[in-house]
């Protein structure tokens, strides 16, 4: 039986191409397009046999955009694996959208060949570790997994806070302790995990698997 998948994109002419190369395939049956969150969100509430088994969703769309959109589908139909559709490879794009529970992060431009694998592993495995957001982060690992030494447990309770949405004001909020404080642990952390942003510890959480992805 074939993967049942779903288009949210804005851009009209890359979704023609899309649903061609993903009907070369022969495992994929497209069964809802839609050019933003909102005309998504109209379609399934209205037809429930159009929810997909795999969503793939660009990230930048007018009305609601890929973020608003991940966050909503992964809330209403949690078995639906979401996966972003990008041209943009930044950090914090790419974090952002794992952030609200997309599971893999592909580039408009990979090679169909590539793309079908990776929908084939999304399908059997529920991720695909060569797209973009595994890559970037084995870049900035090298390769290897850092262990944890050199961080204090009020450290290691802030770096994963980092992965949330909640603001360093929130933050120190949730774990009792003033605002200097807070960002007396993220320069501190800036300096022994050498990076230079909130992203940059973010991703560090995520390497050292204090978060999951």
């Amino acid at each position: 039986m074939n993967i049942t998948i779903g288009i949210v994109d804005d851009h009209q002419l890359f979704v023609k191409s899309l649903v061609l190369m993903l009907k070369s395939f022969k495992s994929y049956d497209i069964i809802v397009e839609a050019c933003n969150g909102k005309d998504l969100q109209e379609k399934l509430t209205a037809n429930p046999a159009l929810v997909p088994e795999i969503l793939l969703l660009d990230v930048n769309m007018p009305v609601m955009n890929g973020y608003e959109t991940c966050k909503w589908v992964r809330a209403t139909y949690p078995k639906v694996k979401v996966v972003a559709l990008s041209m943009n490879e930044g950090e914090d794009s790419i974090l952002s959208m794992i952030r609200v529970g997309c599971i893999s992060y592909l580039l408009k431009d990979t090679h169909p060949e590539k793309l079908e694998i990776a929908l084939k592993e999304i399908a059997e495995n529920g991720i695909y570790k060569e797209d973009a957001f595994h890559n970037n982060l084995q870049k900035m690992t090298n390769g290897s997994v850092s262990v944890l030494k050199d961080l204090s447990a009020r450290e290691v309770e802030f770096l994963k806070y980092c992965c949330s949405e909640l603001s360093y004001k929130e933050i120190a909020i949730e774990m009792a302790v003033s605002l200097r404080t807070v960002d007396g642990y993220r320069d501190t952390l800036f300096q022994k995990l050498d990076v230079h942003s909130r992203v940059g510890l973010a991703l560090e959480a995520i390497k050292r698997k204090l978060v999951d992805v």
